[in-house]
């Protein structure tokens, strides 16, 4: 995407309507929390070349609110994201799921996850941090955001990601990462994977995994876990021997309601734990 395209696709870019093209048909049974009581909906985070949309969801009255990032899947920050948002907020937090992919495309709008994977491998780490930064740094100073109780939680792609901020921002207090990959193939736009920055993290993090994930074996989290016992982070990984990829997702035939009922209990009692 040449430049001047690329500022004025960030300049008009939105949040995702309803769920994304490529997770049709949707369950009968997905989780859906109204946003009564909330204020929720698309903002505007100011970044380095412009601005990039976010789903927030906080309480209608109130201040200095916990922080939540939730960090979005492959599908970029559609319904299913928006909504775990207005889970925190119901909790009293204030979650905001910046949109991450946004400069190498729109997601959303497709209708093939072999579409998607392109875009999605075009999105260095170095954006990413960055756009997180600024996403913190809107929420203590637009949104009644707390930084001294800032959480993190993400999922498949941003399960990733959550390790990798954590090392990036030890100003993070605790974070939850689900089915993220742990291990991979250096490129210049990833130089890093979770196993790589295991040793020097001081953040607390609870990763949670599926022992029947295909794309993500037991070999791997269990080197993981190796790497982070040099680490000081007190951080934990939890595997649910029955569970696949993606059981969280209630919006998808992969979601596994104990599982992700039991996930969802230990995300909150970690946070609480360490001060989000």
């Amino acid at each position: 995407m040449k430049e001047i395209t690329r500022r004025k696709f960030i300049a008009t870019a939105t949040v995702a309507t309803g769920f994304a093209l490529a997770v049709q048909p949707i369950s009968a049974g997905v989780i859906t929390t109204d946003a009564k009581g909330l204020v929720a909906g698309a903002v505007k985070i100011p970044v380095k070349d412009g601005e990039i949309p976010a789903y927030r969801a906080a309480p209608a009255t109130g201040d200095n609110f916990p922080i939540v990032l939730v960090i979005q899947e492959i599908f970029g920050v559609h319904e299913h994201i928006q909504d775990i948002t207005r889970r925190f907020a119901r909790l009293g937090y204030l979650a905001i799921a910046p949109e991450l992919f946004v400069r190498q495309g729109d997601v959303s709008k497709l209708s093939n996850i072999d579409e998607i994977r392109p875009i999605v491998a075009k999105v260095p780490d170095t954006q990413v941090l960055s756009d997180l930064d600024a996403t913190v740094d809107w929420a203590k100073k637009s949104a009644k955001g707390n930084g001294e109780k800032l959480g993190i939680t993400g999922f498949c792609w941003g399960g990733r990601i959550i390790w990798l901020y954590a090392a990036h921002n030890p100003q993070v207090k605790a974070g939850v990462a689900w089915y993220g990959r742990l291990v991979g193939d250096a490129t210049e736009l990833q130089p890093k994977y979770p196993v790589d920055v295991a040793s020097k993290l001081t953040v607390p993090i609870l990763g949670l995994y599926g022992g029947k994930d295909t794309g993500i074996s037991l070999d791997t989290v269990e080197q993981m876990r190796d790497r982070l016992k040099s680490s000081s982070s007190k951080s934990e990984i939890i595997v649910y021997p029955n569970a696949p990829h993606a059981f969280f997702a209630d919006y998808r035939p992969s979601y596994r309601e104990k599982e992700a009922q039991d996930g969802w209990k230990r995300l909150l009692a970690w946070f609480k734990q360490n001060g989000v």
